[in-house]
């Protein structure tokens, strides 16, 4: 997994409440257990006609958006189902940073698992950030991870809450993974203590 760094760059906005992952990630499309390539179907009910040809008006579609990397969206994102393709999806776009009001459980949890940070803030700021976003490309938006804050385009700063332990594995680039490997030494001294004591195993 990426070490995930400091964003600038053009927030994408999202209004909607209550996006699903059938809505970020329809199931038809679930067919690979590869986390790569899902993103040219991100949002793919939203994003294109059924003739495959794209909708102009959707927001990922805009020439400023299209190569966002921080989503600011509506409240309960990522409800729905557990499927751990709608954050594949959304990190195989480009998205690094998701900030709404509030996260089903499990995407929230997935987010961190594949490198994408979730914030969450109070309406209020999300209201602001929205605004900031809808400027396009003259308005640039910064996520510091490290410094646990959000600044708009016109540098107003907004501070954010995350754990510890998540905001470590971001940092460094671990998944699950990446965090086994670090205990490494001591997973080899003891299956090699266990294999002198038990040869026959």
């Amino acid at each position: 997994m990426d070490k995930f760094e400091t964003i600038t760059g053009v927030a994408a906005p999202m209004p909607l409440v209550n996006i699903d992952t059938d809505m970020i990630i329809p199931k038809v499309f679930l067919k690979s257990i590869q986390r790569s390539g899902f993103g040219v179907n991100l949002f793919d009910e939203m994003r294109y006609n059924r003739d495959g040809t794209e909708i102009a008006d959707f927001v990922l579609n805009k020439p400023q958006y299209r190569e966002t990397e921080i989503l600011v969206a509506g409240d309960n994102f990522g409800c729905g189902s557990s499927r751990e393709h709608a954050p594949w999806a959304i990190k195989d776009f480009g998205i690094k940073c998701v900030i709404s009001t509030s996260f089903a459980d499990i995407f929230f949890n997935n987010c961190f698992k594949n490198g994408i940070l979730p914030i969450v803030l109070p309406q209020e700021q999300i209201d602001l950030l929205m605004k900031d976003a809808e400027k396009g490309q003259n308005a640039r938006m910064t996520v510091d991870l490290e410094a646990q804050t959000v600044t708009t385009s016109d540098g107003e700063s907004i501070a954010f809450e995350v754990d510890a332990f998540k905001k470590h594995c971001l940092l460094n680039g671990l998944d699950d993974i990446g965090l086994s490997l670090e205990k490494v030494s001591s997973i080899d001294a003891f299956e090699e203590k266990a294999s002198q004591a038990r040869p026959w195993v």
